[in-house]
């Protein structure tokens, strides 16, 4: 499976009480998640004050605004009320979707939080790669030891009411910021260097079956070939009884 380009990583699933109600599974809109954390987890995106690292417990992941090549992922509490934060995210294609939600991190020294990485949903290839501050990446990217996406452009970390709608200015500056990586040499690259983007057709109509890479087209053009040969055999009858 490629989920990354560039250099390995520890993946951590997050699945330590993951859990989904029916209409949450049918609400394949929002794509809404309900997550456990058992640590602190660091995330990026704009958050409430003193919100910047969530404490264990549990949570809810929605898909605020969906576009074809970014999506604004936003973070709730337990039971909806209260939006702790909102995050830019890149889709990032993986060759096998699993039944279950993954949560990946970036792995940190001892005592630290880890740092939230990616989201997949369930039943489908691509996921959510979250996009940090600048300064905050640079030193993520260096710790790990991983490239991590950022955006360069000045966005309010912190915000005192809840952002509620795709409108509000906030969000609109996140779909239009700029987004590259950063190495952990400190060296700027595309985002096509980090992460892969889901086939446009895929990321619009999935959940999809894909077939691996190695797949051949021989099988389809023996089908046509026996129905080639039926038709023949078929005209050649209705010639002869016309004879």
């Amino acid at each position: 499976m490629k989920f990354f380009k560039a250099a390995p990583t520890v993946l951590c699933l997050a699945v330590l009480g993951v859990g989904f109600s029916p209409s949450a599974r049918a609400d394949e809109t929002n794509r809404k998640t309900v997550i456990t954390f058992s640590g602190p987890v660091e995330i990026p995106g704009v958050h409430l004050q003193g919100w910047g690292i969530l404490p264990a417990g549990t949570y809810v992941f929605k898909i605020l605004d969906s576009q074809s090549d970014r999506h604004i992922v936003q973070i709730f509490s337990k039971d909806e009320l209260t939006v702790y934060a909102t995050i830019l995210a890149i889709p990032n294609y993986r060759l096998k979707a699993t039944d279950k939600t993954v949560i990946t991190f970036r792995e940190r020294p001892a005592g630290q939080p880890e740092a939230l990485r990616a989201w997949f949903y369930p039943g489908r290839t691509w996921g959510e790669e979250f996009v940090y501050p600048k300064a905050r990446a640079i030193v993520l990217a260096k710790e790990t030891n991983t490239p991590v996406l950022f955006t360069p452009a000045e966005i309010a970390p912190e915000v005192t009411v809840a952002i509620k709608t795709p409108e509000e200015p906030v969000v609109v500056a996140l779909a239009q910021a700029p987004v590259m990586a950063i190495q952990p040499s400190g060296q700027e690259v595309e985002i096509a260097q980090v992460v892969t983007a889901p086939p446009a057709v895929l990321a619009q109509n999935e959940p999809a079956t894909v077939l691996p890479a190695t797949g051949s087209s021989l099988p389809l053009m023996a089908l046509f070939g026996m129905l080639a040969l039926a038709g023949a055999l078929s005209l050649g009858l209705i010639q002869k009884r016309s004879l």
